[in-house]
């Protein structure tokens, strides 16, 4: 029987994977897709908000050459830790059911079955996009991800959202030639977005580079066509892509399915803020999946210390 079984080889996954080893707990790492899945799935050019020393686990130095590190970067020193430190990962393989409590869990994955005293949760929120519910949201030309703003060159853009995502698709297309239409719930570009973009698109919605709408909702989807829910009333424009950054959110449902009680408002899990321990004995939460449907709350440089409260608390208890 493995002393800790862990969900997700994310950066906080490979945390928890590099304090158990240090700790000298037999664990493995699984993970329902490629290394550091979520960062993978990042646009291309995406730079972090965060220096590199604030992505850093396990006391591995991550050496930067710009002051922000790009998402190339971050996938290259993730991928040596992982290698470097010879971690028990098993990549491509989903858990699909877990049973058991104190005396410890059977898990069972689309590939085997596993024993462990503990399991860790480490399982992010990046595999489910919170949708608009609108019609034609199933149309192929709407998308929750984005990777590269080539592809949109010389395309009608109408890009959903004011966070980072959300501003970052609507410059970079733009650049990239696009015509690009910004429809923002709000009354104004989210005061999260990175401080260094943040005056650029304001400057680009200003000079009219990129048009906006804001305190507007999309309506409708069609095939050559939107409709934009605006103050003034309802506006139809043509349109060939929608980008909807509407944000990601956990797989509550596996949460709810093994008993972890989650609150009614925000699905925000129960668990013991000084052990990350929920409310099923020697289940831990690590990372994002901690923050419910508020998943900007938690990131690599805040929740990365779970990992040693974690390990902590299972030293602690004697296993």
């Amino acid at each position: 029987m493995l002393d800790i079984l862990i969900i997700g080889a994310g950066p906080i996954g490979l945390a928890c994977g590099l304090a158990a080893q240090k700790a000298g707990l037999s664990f493995v790492i699984i993970e329902k897709g490629c290394l550091v899945n979520s960062l993978y799935n990042y646009p291309a050019t995406m730079m972090f908000f965060s220096t590199s020393e604030r992505l850093e686990i396990g006391g591995v130095p991550f050496v930067s050459l710009n002051k922000q590190p790009n998402r190339n970067e971050a996938l290259e020193y993730y991928r040596r830790v992982a290698l470097d430190n010879k971690l028990p990962i098993s990549l491509f393989e989903e858990i699909t059911d877990i049973k058991g409590g104190a005396d410890g869990y059977t898990i069972t994955s689309d590939k085997q079955t596993y024993q462990a005293r503990k399991v860790i949760l480490s399982t992010g929120f990046y595999d489910i996009a919170v949708n608009l519910d609108i019609p034609g949201e199933d149309l192929p030309k709407v998308k929750h991800y984005y990777k590269d703003p080539h592809y949109y060159a010389m395309q009608n853009i109408v890009v959903v959202g004011s966070s980072n995502s959300a501003i970052d698709v609507a410059l970079e297309t733009f650049r990239k030639g696009a015509h690009v239409t910004l429809v923002v719930r709000g009354p104004e570009v989210s005061s999260r977005v990175k401080y260094w973009v943040r005056p650029d698109i304001i400057n680009r919605i200003k000079e009219g580079s990129i048009t906006a709408h804001f305190n507007s909702s999309l309506a409708a989807v069609r095939q050559t066509e939107v409709d934009i829910q605006t103050p003034e009333g309802l506006l139809t424009i043509p349109n060939d892509f929608v980008m909807a950054m509407t944000g990601y959110k956990p797989n509550f449902d596996f949460l709810a399915k093994l008993g972890i009680n989650l609150t009614e408002d925000k699905f925000i899990p129960q668990y013991n803020p000084n052990t990350m321990e929920t409310n099923l004995p020697g289940m831990y939460l690590a990372g994002v999946v901690c923050g419910g449907l508020d998943t900007h709350l938690w990131f690599i440089e805040n929740s990365r210390i779970h990992a040693e409260m974690i390990i902590g608390d299972i030293v602690a208890k004697g296993k």
